[in-house]
């Protein structure tokens, strides 16, 4: 049975586990704050960075509308399989029970550190050797999440007063694009991007800082978080994560990462993934530009992906964050760059 105890605003909630036959222990709870998505709570005895913390994740409202959830769970069990992510334990209706993984959460000056991005280069590049348990070839997921999160904001639109945006303030419907733009922007993107050979890999495909924790003492890194897990373009994951360096809750693409640290990070994920795949580690300067080519280019995919997807949870979220702006942000930093990454030369 469990005994909650009192708690202050800058304290755990207690609660006492009792056992038939044995002494109380105090059974600590710890809500993490930085998830814009889901609620985060870590149970432990006696330290959270202790072995033995088992974390519950509470899934955000409405969120089985564009999320997988037996396909996350699939996802845990094939990277904690291949030593890349925790054990889960349970999954229950509304969320999931699983390990806790030790280290610092990453922030915007450690992920810039040469010694530390290379270590998520190369985890990348590990990830992505992963192959399918049927050993045939897969199909990105990219094109049907786009088209299914596209769906679901026409939805939200056609069940909308008058069929406008669900939108806070005159000012915020301004700045977002028609669905009529978005689904044409949608097209141009699939022509132009299928066109590019870029693997089909097992991607992470929401790599922002938070889903990185960072070990010290052990000297490595690991991925959490797998809602969006799935087969997917080697490109868009990179892509994706760069995107990320920019931020969330103020968004800024000044801090996007230069040409120098890109091409030091792509050169340290092609040793991985080639030694990861059994082939010839030797990575040469065409090599890289190649893929810091496909890499800008998919970074588009992921700013559109994750525009479309903020505007849902302006619409159904219950977490308290203004996902009208990062839209905004988003899609707009999509279209400051389209041109000029459709206009670069792929080998």
């Amino acid at each position: 049975m469990f005994l909650f105890s009192s708690r202050t605003a800058a304290a755990p909630l207690m609660v006492y586990c009792v056992r038939q036959g044995m002494d109380r222990q105090l059974l600590l709870l710890h809500t993490f704050t930085e998830g814009i998505t889901n609620q985060l709570i870590g149970c432990y005895v006696g330290s959270l960075l202790e072995p033995g913390c088992v974390l519950v994740r509470l899934y955000g409202k409405m969120t089985e509308l564009y999320v997988n959830r037996d396909h996350e769970v699939e996802m845990f069990q094939i990277l904690h399989a291949h030593r890349c992510g925790p054990e889960i334990y349970c999954s229950f209706q509304n969320g999931i029970c699983y390990e806790f993984v030790r280290g610092t959460v990453l922030d915007d000056k450690l992920l810039r550190q040469p010694s530390i991005y290379r270590l998520i280069a190369a985890e990348m590049g590990k990830i992505h050797s992963i192959q399918p348990k049927s050993g045939r070839p897969v199909e990105p997921v990219l094109w049907t999440k786009m088209s299914h999160f596209l769906k679901l904001v026409q939805s939200s639109v056609s069940s909308s007063p008058a069929g406008q945006w669900y939108i806070s303030s005159s000012a915020d419907l301004q700045k977002l694009p028609s669905f009529k733009t978005l689904s044409q922007e949608m097209e141009s993107l699939k022509r132009h991007l299928s066109q590019i050979d870029s693997p089909t890999v097992l991607c992470h495909n929401d790599l922002l800082t938070k889903n990185i924790i960072y070990n010290e003492k052990e000297g490595m890194v690991k991925f959490i978080d797998y809602e969006y897990a799935d087969y997917n373009y080697q490109a868009f994951d990179i892509g994706n994560h760069f995107n990320e360096f920019a931020g969330v809750n103020d968004v800024n693409y000044n801090l996007y990462p230069s040409w120098e640290l890109q091409r030091d990070w792509l050169m340290a994920y092609l040793e991985s993934y080639k030694h990861s795949t059994g082939r010839e580690v030797t990575v040469t300067e065409a090599e890289v530009t190649q893929l810091y080519i496909q890499v800008c280019k998919f970074s588009l995919a992921s700013n559109f992906l994750w525009g479309l997807w903020a505007i849902l949870q302006s619409r159904f979220s219950s977490i308290d964050f203004d996902f009208q702006r990062y839209a905004t942000a988003r899609l707009n930093y999509y279209f400051e760059k389209k041109e000029e990454y459709f206009g670069l030369a792929v080998n």
